[in-house]
């Protein structure tokens, strides 16, 4: 059985699944190996405009798997000190490869986030929660350090220095409803509506234009290691003025005054690039 599965739903949306329910959809190194694989397979789907991140059963992911007992790839002729770091990129390189995605994430988060579970909903997007969600960081729980999986980096930029201190040095759980009060999710929906309701959010990005939600993506991304305002505006200009080249304003310009939905197609403006 594959430890991640993935469903287009919709003709633009697909769903990623960590699929180990009977272990929480605990990370081992055959699921992160997998989930890297799969991000970068849906990455390179040119039809696909937004993804979503759940797990199977009743959890998101419950974090490390402490009884797992994969295999570590490549370690032929290594010594143990070399395959420390190798091992531990295994887990946390799925965070980067989360980031560059063109497509936006949006995290459906099912039950407890654990752990590495916890920082792979830090990795989206988007973050959405049923009312069952716990969230926790339980390395420090487990005798290691709760700053994994660059949760020390993007934690504090989500809900500022002091929540976050005291979630990953506490090792305190949040419910849904305290992980909305700090901003940790930005909606908090019924169990059984947590799948429908990131589809329908997905279906609304669908109609905007996929180059101008690609670019926003990357324009936030961007611009949180940015320390410039200026330099954070300049590249806003940019994107701006790239979008502006497209058709897709006049459309937008068009539909409103037929009283219609626009479509957008990122197709160049006409009049600019050609008569």
């Amino acid at each position: 059985m594959a430890n991640v599965t993935l469903e287009k739903v919709k003709e633009h949306i697909s769903v990623i699944r960590l699929n180990r329910p009977e272990r929480l959809n605990a990370m081992s190194i055959d699921l992160c190996l997998e989930l890297e694989e799969t991000l970068e397979k849906v990455g390179r789907d040119n039809f696909t405009r937004v993804v979503i991140l759940t797990g199977a059963g009743r959890s998101f992911c419950s974090g490390l798997d402490l009884k797992d007992h994969s295999v570590i790839p490549g370690t032929d002729g290594l010594t143990v000190p070399r395959i420390g770091p190798r091992a531990i990129r295994i887990y946390s390189r799925v965070v980067p490869v989360m980031r560059h995605l063109p497509q936006p994430i949006i995290a459906a988060v099912n039950g407890v986030a654990y752990g590495g579970g916890l920082c792979l909903s830090l990795a989206t997007d988007i973050r959405i929660a049923s009312e069952s969600a716990v969230f926790n960081a339980t390395g420090i729980v487990n005798g290691l350090t709760s700053t994994e999986l660059g949760a020390s980096w993007l934690l504090p930029r989500l809900i500022g220095s002091a929540n976050s201190s005291d979630i990953l040095l506490t090792g305190r759980k949040l419910d849904a409803a305290e992980a909305l009060r700090m901003g940790l999710v930005s909606r908090v929906v019924p169990d059984d509506a947590l799948l429908d309701t990131a589809i329908e959010m997905a279906e609304g990005m669908c109609e905007f234009s996929p180059y101008g939600v690609q670019m926003t993506k990357q324009v936030i991304w961007a611009n949180l290691e940015n320390t410039s305002l200026a330099s954070a505006i300049e590249l806003e200009d940019r994107n701006q003025i790239m979008l502006g080249m497209t058709d897709n304003l006049p459309e937008c310009v068009e539909a409103f005054d037929e009283k219609r939905k626009p479509v957008y197609t990122d197709e160049p403006r006409r009049g600019v690039y050609s008569d």
